[in-house]
């Protein structure tokens, strides 16, 4: 390798490795999805509660998975938790299941990234 290709190659990584670090700036704060999407009158509303593995920082990992459960048909409203690793999916039962629920978070980058570990129920 040439110096100018160690030199590309050392900042990608750095540039990288800052990113996950903004979570200890932005410590407990909360990533939100503003968007409560309209579900028709029959919809069979359930709410869940994601354990996650395999997140590293906010940025990358904890707003990648709820933006993909935000824009996943039947789900009303989803907040993921960087800090706690935790997520909160609020959805129609009609439309999605809990096991797809699951499967669109750990298919996420090919499935090699994130495990919910458990799941359950909330009111």
């Amino acid at each position: 390798m040439n110096k100018i290709t160690k030199l590309i190659v050392l900042f990608a990584v750095m540039l990288i490795l800052s990113s996950c670090e903004k979570k200890a700036e932005n410590k407990g704060v909360e990533t939100k999805t503003s968007d409560k999407k309209e579900l028709s009158a029959d919809a069979n509303l359930k709410k869940v509660a994601l354990n996650i593995e395999g997140m590293t920082c906010e940025i990358g990992c904890a707003r990648t998975i709820q933006s993909k459960l935000s824009k996943t048909e039947g789900v009303k409203f989803a907040e993921v938790n960087f800090e706690k690793k935790k997520g909160v999916v609020e959805f129609d039962a009609n439309k999605i299941s809990e096991k797809q629920i699951i499967e669109v978070v750990e298919q996420i980058a090919g499935g090699d990234l994130y495990k919910v570990a458990d799941i359950k129920t909330t009111e």
